[in-house]
């Protein structure tokens, strides 16, 4: 199976966060975007693998935590194939994000 695809939002999310943590430290950043082509792999392969969290958003949408950073993917499984819709913080207010 293919990898997850990014959408346009996600890569301007993915280009913040390697951006954001590159000014301390480059190493951590470089690992963050592996991480994030890792769980795009896999996601691929395993559309259902996150948490489906659909209340949350009004959407079937699910939610992985990328394993070592603070960092959550939120992506459509229902789409072939699997669309990122966005990556985010684990400390940002996701009910008020998906409430916009």
């Amino acid at each position: 199976m293919p990898s997850a695809v990014l959408s346009p939002g996600t890569r301007r999310d993915l280009l913040e966060a390697v951006f954001w943590i590159a000014r301390e430290n480059r190493a951590a950043a470089l690992g963050l975007r592996d991480s994030i082509k890792g769980a795009a792999l896999r996601i691929g392969r395993h559309p259902h693998l996150g948490i489906e969290r659909s209340a949350l958003a009004g959407l079937p949408i699910r939610f992985l935590v990328l394993t070592g950073y603070p960092y959550v993917l939120v992506y459509d499984a229902d789409r072939q194939p699997a669309l990122i819709l966005r990556i985010l913080h684990g400390a940002r207010d996701l009910p008020e994000i998906f409430a916009r």
